[in-house]
């Protein structure tokens, strides 16, 4: 039904697009300066009259007819399983099966029978009501556009106002789901660290300062007393080491280029090569991750041999190698924008002053572009922050605290990603702790977003 639906509404709005644009045409007579709108405007406008009222009863009407077949169909199991989620969330598969005959050869209870019919009785009712009510709100929307089409209809700024309220909805929407983001981390985080029921959760010094991470618990009695440790010093080293290498790589390298073509390469170079280092962008992190662990990883570890060094078969230098590889392109792309972007007259300017090449692109364009190169290098940053494969693959899960590239470490996104995989119980201090350690990751982030916005800031000049 829902692909019916969606057909007649395609066909309506278009069907209304054309007619209105038609007649916006026969009114204008060949004068369209006899109009106050353009006749794609009254098309547009019909469009919208006739999409809005079929969206609104769609949305509604399709949540509304299904919680009512289901609760209908629930009704012939009795309250007790209403009353219990996974009794209920069962007793609905098994409807649903019976409905899509799907049950298989297993024996269909009166009751079960008698809820699926129920069940697909309700829903085809409700969905012909939806569809009747759209298609006829839709009709009645087209006939009611089409008859305030005239020469001085102001269909222009009434379709000017509806792109508006889109665009502000979509903002909204956006900064919603930032607001919610942070509220939900913010309340887990909280019973991570107050929560009185919570087993063998640390206050904020011994998270904040503690040099030992094991978010380990017993599971069973034999276990014995498994020592739990939420010091987040580890990691935070490990998250800083492994980007640190990575900047340290995608820094030169990533600006070197994006100077090399926005300043020397000539057009043929420039049209081939810039695609080419942007291929690296969209290769996916866990093929980099493999390329990490398979090629790299033995390769460092064989020259570490080489000259006597005791090197881990994962290490942080690996990693931070491959994820810088991965990140050049974000900073050598947007400098190279940034370059590009910086007036030419200013280039002009210092060539007349008897500056060189080199001069002028040291002197008059970096500090220029400077802004806009520090952004792209904030970017490249957070990237690597946030990056979990590679790290998985190349450098481990272990927490060391230690500043040795040549050792395994691990970092904030990896343990998160540890701590929530498979089936989780959000009542323990384990599980909890992927929140503290995301919202402590979102404070890092925000600083660096601060520190990048105040150097941009300080050093931005404006240009005519």
């Amino acid at each position: 039904m829902a692909g019916m639906y969606f057909v007649s509404f395609a066909l309506l709005v278009v069907a209304g697009f054309l007619v209105a644009r038609s007649r916006a045409h026969g009114l204008a007579s060949g004068n369209l300066g006899s109009l106050h709108s353009l006749p794609i405007y009254h098309g547009l406008f019909t469009a919208v009259a006739v999409l809005v009222p079929m969206l609104v009863v769609f949305a509604i009407g399709a949540p509304l007819v299904i919680q009512m077949a289901t609760s209908n169909a629930l009704s012939y199991f009795g309250p007790e399983v209403a009353a219990d989620a996974l009794r209920r969330g069962a007793a609905l598969r098994d409807i649903q099966n019976v409905v899509n005959g799907q049950h298989g050869t297993s024996a269909i209870s009166e009751a079960l029978r008698k809820a699926a019919d129920s069940y697909a009785s309700t829903l085809r009712l409700g969905n012909w009501i939806v569809y009747g009510s759209g298609v006829g709100l839709g009709l009645l929307g087209l006939v009611v556009s089409l008859g305030r089409i005239g020469p001085g209809f102001r269909s222009r700024n009434y379709f000017e106002r509806f792109v508006l309220v889109v665009l502000m909805a979509c903002a909204a929407v956006a900064i919603m789901t930032t607001i919610g983001i942070i509220f939900s981390v913010v309340i887990e985080t909280y019973r991570f660290f107050f929560d009185p029921a919570l087993k063998g959760r640390p206050t904020i010094v011994e998270f904040l300062f503690g040099t030992e991470w094991n978010p380990q618990e017993a599971l069973r009695a034999d276990q014995g007393d498994i020592k739990t440790a939420f010091g987040f010093i580890p990691l935070l080293t490990g998250t800083v080491l492994i980007t640190f290498i990575a900047i340290c790589v995608a820094g030169p390298l990533g600006l070197f280029s994006a100077i090399y073509l926005s300043e020397y390469a000539s057009r043929p170079v420039r049209a081939w090569a810039k695609p080419v280092l942007e291929i690296l962008a969209g290769i996916p992190t866990v093929v980099l991750g493999f390329f990490a662990a398979l090629t790299v990883a033995p390769f460092i570890r064989g020259w570490g041999e080489y000259f006597g060094l005791d090197v881990a078969s994962e290490s942080a230098l690996a990693a931070g190698l491959v994820m810088g590889m991965m990140i050049i392109p974000f900073i050598s792309s947007l400098s190279d924008d940034v370059i590009n972007a910086v007036p030419q007259s200013l280039r002009d300017g210092a060539y007349g002053l008897g500056s060189t090449k080199s001069e002028a692109i040291r002197k008059v364009v970096l500090p220029a572009a400077l802004p806009g190169i520090v952004s792209a290098f904030m970017l490249a940053i957070s990237r690597a922050i946030g990056e979990t494969m590679i790290v998985v693959m190349a450098a481990g899960l272990a927490a060391n605290l230690t500043f040795n590239p040549l050792e395994a470490v691990t970092t904030i996104t990896v343990q998160i990603k540890t701590i929530l995989v498979g089936d989780q119980e959000f009542d323990s201090a384990k599980t909890l702790a992927a929140f503290a350690l995301g919202f402590v990751l979102f404070f890092v982030t925000l600083m660096l977003n601060m520190v990048a916005l105040h150097i941009v800031n300080k050093y931005r000049e404006q240009y005519d």
